[in-house]
């Protein structure tokens, strides 16, 4: 589904335009003439313009320099009357897609041309970071814990409902976000993520709005945001509880009348996007300390859905392990892995501190040190991967540090030293050299 903009100073044309586009399922707004056309383009967003080429108060062509100075994402059919050919050819070099000449040919005809117009612009878009989702693996494997989990993003995926997700890092919050886009009306559109820990505030606010040209130093071009992008789709706010409190205000306007701006931009873009945001922080007490915005959480927490954690959902561990290997051995090895029944039991018996995530980093681990096909115990690495490291008391030299990891790495593989400088990332070679250097047992 594509929002459409048909302008035409003809009812009849315009509505048959409109009536077909309907009939294929997109959003369509019809304007009388440019100008109209011209104000609803300052309003909202469009993926596609199908516009007359003679129109009064503002013509086709006027209408075509202004979305390529303003809007050059947005792409545009015209319809041009026998006599005007010229003059699309000229609306073509200004940056339209294709023309239409009129009396159109039919339904399939005008079909033809507006596929392949929106199959460039989902190109573009791919390229920006705005790709309709992929497949999503399972939410789970039959563990009865996980069975209202599966049961709530069921029934809120066929809403626009808002949705915060609560769970401890790495219990696959984006994985469940992910599930209800998939399972929602808007699957066809994209789905954006932005982890809000991952960036300085003033990178986060631009990835989110956008720029305009000059809105700061290394603001050369016109940049869309990941919330533009996300129009029509499901935008998705990792780690929301990160939000400084000028930027969580910003966020809170959209929300409400889903409208912003663009970083150093006047025009008001309207948005349409579902939200589900994610975070391991206890909202409650940072609405206490005045450190989140009370009304932000009530427009993110609609409906509330907490991810148990892994040691939580046993049953799930094995298979979802599986699943994890099937992905990590092509990856890491050029082959499949299996996991041996050893293997499956040491891993039953970790705590997972650090849930999904820490199980696929300890088969990632097991899969580089496994020396056949089935994965042993020993290529197991769990004491690592549920380590927490221990501050220091203040800095120590490089050389002591990397003394330690050699001889970590060294305990961790029972003295093996070919698996060890797999686990360090450094040659065999390399190994023996620095055992030499820091005069570590031969």
């Amino acid at each position: 589904m594509a929002r459409v903009l048909v302008a035409d100073d003809e009812p009849g044309l315009r509505e048959f335009v409109g009536d077909v586009l309907r009939l294929d399922d997109h959003d369509v707004v019809e304007a009388e003439d440019g100008r109209v056309a011209a104000r609803h383009l300052d309003e909202r967003g469009f993926d596609l313009v199908v516009t007359d080429l003679k129109m009064p108060h503002l013509d086709g062509l006027a209408l075509v320099r202004k979305l390529k100075a303003e809007q050059p994402e947005v792409e545009v059919i015209v319809m041009t009357a026998h006599g005007s050919v010229d003059t699309a050819v000229e609306a073509m070099k200004l940056g339209a897609f294709d023309y239409l000449q009129k009396p159109l040919g039919g339904p399939d005809e005008l079909r033809l041309v507006v596929d392949r117009a929106l199959e460039r612009r989902r190109l573009l878009d791919a390229r920006a970071g705005a790709e309709p989702d992929a497949g999503v693996p399972p939410l789970s494997y039959g563990d009865p814990a996980m069975a209202p989990v599966v049961s709530a993003i069921d029934k809120v995926a066929r809403t626009s409902s808002s949705v915060l997700l609560l769970g401890e890092t790495g219990t696959g919050k984006e994985v469940a976000a992910r599930a209800i886009h998939a399972r929602s009306d808007r699957r066809g559109r994209p789905f954006l993520a932005v982890n809000c820990a991952a960036l300085a505030e003033n990178l986060l606010e631009s990835e989110l709005f956008g720029h305009e040209r000059g809105a700061f130093t290394g603001a050369n071009e016109r940049r869309r945001g990941k919330i533009e992008l996300a129009d029509g789709g499901t935008f998705f706010l990792d780690e929301v509880g990160e939000l400084k409190g000028e930027l969580q205000a910003k966020l809170l306007r959209v929300l409400q009348e889903r409208r912003f701006e663009r970083l150093g931009g006047t025009r008001s873009l309207e948005v349409d996007v579902r939200w589900i945001a994610a975070t391991n922080r206890d909202l409650g007490e940072m609405m206490a300390s005045g450190r989140f915005r009370e009304d932000l959480y009530h427009r993110l927490a609609v409906f509330p859905i907490r991810l148990p954690a892994l040691r939580e959902r046993r049953a799930d561990l094995i298979p979802l392990a599986r699943a994890l290997l099937a992905r990590i051995g092509p990856a890491v090895r050029g082959r499949a892995l299996t996991l041996s029944p050893e293997a499956e039991r040491k891993l039953v018996a970790w705590h997972w501190p650090g849930n999904v995530r820490e199980l696929a980093n300890a088969l990632e681990r097991a899969a580089i040190l496994a020396d056949t096909a089935a994965i042993r115990a020993d290529d197991v690495w769990l004491e690592a991967a549920g380590a927490r490291a221990a501050p220091l008391a203040g800095p120590r030299p490089l050389a002591d540090l990397e003394r330690d990891a050699i001889i970590a790495a060294l305990e961790t593989t029972g003295g093996n030293r070919r698996r060890a400088a797999e686990l360090l990332g450094i040659a065999e070679r390399t190994l023996y050299d620095k055992l030499k250097r820091y005069d570590i047992g031969q």
